[in-house]
């Protein structure tokens, strides 16, 4: 018994130092890149929108969404971003993040024109490569709530990117536990996709550059 309790022990303290070591990493690499102040973001051509869902599991609106969406048309407005990329998941029939980005921004006066929509997005990882590899675009403003900017800026720097990101308002925990728990395994996810596994985006192709 007590072979075991110590093996179980070690088992934990493995576990945590895991955890505490992929957040750290994650943590710096947005050190001094994420901003939550309009006035105090740097301007760049284009924005990277990362997706999520309009709806919550139980069909009411997701306000990491609805966030998202205000942080975008506030970032454009103010004149920090001049065009956004909308990177998101599009492989379900009747499930379409990019598009549904695109309508929530046009209907606060986001002109369509200024809007590319990337339907590949099926990941935080395939959303910065594409924006690389298939957007040709080296140098933009990462768009989402703040763990999710950390994360997106740590596979930005891997790849070498010049990369800032917006915080758009969070939401708190107990209103979406769940998501908050996923982003903590998704710190752990990220390094081991990036230094470990190797990962790269489940779809690229020809390139569509932005002009």
């Amino acid at each position: 018994m007590k072979k075991l309790l110590i093996t179980l022990l070690v088992i934990v303290i493995i576990v945590a130092g895991g955890f505490a070591f992929c957040a750290h990493l994650v943590q710096q690499a947005g050190r001094g890149r994420v901003y939550d102040r309009i006035d105090e973001v740097p301007a760049r051509e284009v924005g990277l929108v990362l997706g999520t869902s309009k709806h919550r599991p139980d069909g009411g609106p997701n306000p990491f969404f609805l966030n998202r969406i205000d942080a975008a048309v506030k970032l454009y407005r103010a004149g920090k971003v001049r065009h956004l990329l909308l990177s998101g998941d599009n492989h379900l029939n009747g499930y379409n993040e990019p598009v549904d980005m695109r309508d929530a921004l046009v209907a606060q006066g986001v002109p369509a024109g200024v809007v590319t929509l990337d339907y590949a997005g099926l990941r935080t990882l395939d959303s910065i490569v594409r924006a690389d590899k298939i957007f040709r675009l080296k140098r933009f403003t990462i768009i989402s709530q703040r763990d999710h900017d950390d994360r997106a800026l740590l596979i930005a720097k891997y790849y070498g990117l010049d990369t800032i990101a917006y915080a758009a308002d969070d939401v708190d925990f107990h209103y979406a536990p769940k998501a908050h728990i996923h982003e903590w395994f998704a710190e752990i996810k990220v390094v081991l996709d990036l230094y470990v596994l190797h990962t790269k985006p489940m779809y690229l192709g020809k390139p569509e550059v932005i002009h």
